[in-house]
């Protein structure tokens, strides 16, 4: 839902927090249905049916959004499976095998998704398939063994972190669609929290820096980056949504692409790796809008860095004068 302009974040989750109702608690807010699920609206929409060819149009789609998001070179047709198993087992350097490893979770999903296509197919001629059928254990496998790969899949950016991504195709395969649906929309407010504490850790750089102009640019971005967040693509929105995150975007990057005029070199560089953390901060809140999915290890990288940043400020601004010569 989308956040009061010029309300400070601390209080805005000081208001969450004694007004908030059960997770899971769906309510029409200004015309939208959301859901709240750990302390934030998120905008819902209506499951499909229940059957076969509505779970494999999803997990097709899920697959599909999986790779739009992740390295490229990974996509790698289920009918190469025993290809890239064989490379991935004879590679013995750390790095390829890393890059194998993705590309055997790549042909694993690619093979399961083509395993429930041929489920459909036979229930759509009227062979029914039940849950302990050989093709159905058969695509269980891949979608568990592809999981447990994606720990080395990563982020088109390079960015680590994106399992909770990869993870979703098999818990499409397992789960009731509705059921499914549940688990996005509490991502989805992990993901809506993960932004705030991004733009949060922004603002304490610009004002620590006297950054002028940055902390309305990160509220107008934290908003719209959380708007990104929970609209769907096929959503009439989407229209409002998208251009506005672009604008917004772009107008932030022209501040983040700032450089120090200071005439000390310890200052200018210090104020260099500030406006620097400050276009990594922009980039990793879209990389989360993005995905709709938290990023843990790259949140936790950029949260450290940006300590880093005001504690050599603050040892800086303790150190002595430099004598002239």
């Amino acid at each position: 839902m989308r956040a009061r302009r010029g309300v400070p974040l601390a209080a805005q989750r000081y208001l969450r927090m004694i007004q908030m109702p059960e997770n899971g608690t769906r309510r029409e807010l200004y015309g939208v249905t959301r859901i709240f699920y750990e302390g934030y609206w998120v905008r819902c929409y209506a499951p499909p049916a229940e059957n076969l060819e509505e779970k494999k149009k999803l997990i097709m789609r899920l697959t599909r959004r999986a790779f739009h998001h992740t390295e490229e070179g990974i996509n790698t047709p289920g009918s190469c499976l025993e290809q890239a198993r064989a490379a991935y087992e004879a590679e013995s350097d750390p790095a390829r095998k890393r890059v194998n490893a993705a590309m055997l979770a790549g042909a694993l999903f690619n093979r399961a998704t083509d395993i429930f296509t041929s489920i459909v197919d036979l229930e759509r001629h009227g062979i029914a398939i039940g849950p302990d059928n050989e093709l159905m254990k058969q695509c269980g496998d891949c979608f568990q063994e592809a999981l447990e790969l994606g720990k080395e899949v990563r982020h088109y950016s390079g960015e680590e972190g994106v399992d909770e991504l990869w993870g979703e195709p098999m818990k499409a395969f397992l789960m009731p669609i509705t059921d499914f649906y549940d688990t996005r929309y509490i991502k989805i407010a992990w993901a809506m929290r993960d932004i705030e504490r991004i733009c949060e850790a922004m603002t304490r750089i610009a004002d620590a820096f006297g950054f002028d102009g940055f902390p309305e640019a990160i509220d107008a971005y934290r908003i719209i980056c959380q708007e990104v967040c929970d609209t769907a693509k096929d959503d009439a929105e989407n229209f409002r949504v998208w251009p506005c995150y672009v604008a917004t975007r772009e107008s932030l990057g022209k501040l983040c692409a700032r450089r120090s005029d200071a005439s000390d070199l310890a200052w200018k560089i210090l104020t260099d790796d500030a406006y620097r953390m400050e276009r990594e901060g922009m980039r990793l809140a879209s990389y989360i809008a993005g995905t709709r999915v938290p990023m843990a290890k790259s949140l936790r990288n950029f949260l450290e860095g940006c300590e880093a940043i005001l504690l050599r400020k603050q040892v800086l601004e303790q150190a002595p004068p430099a004598r002239s010569a």
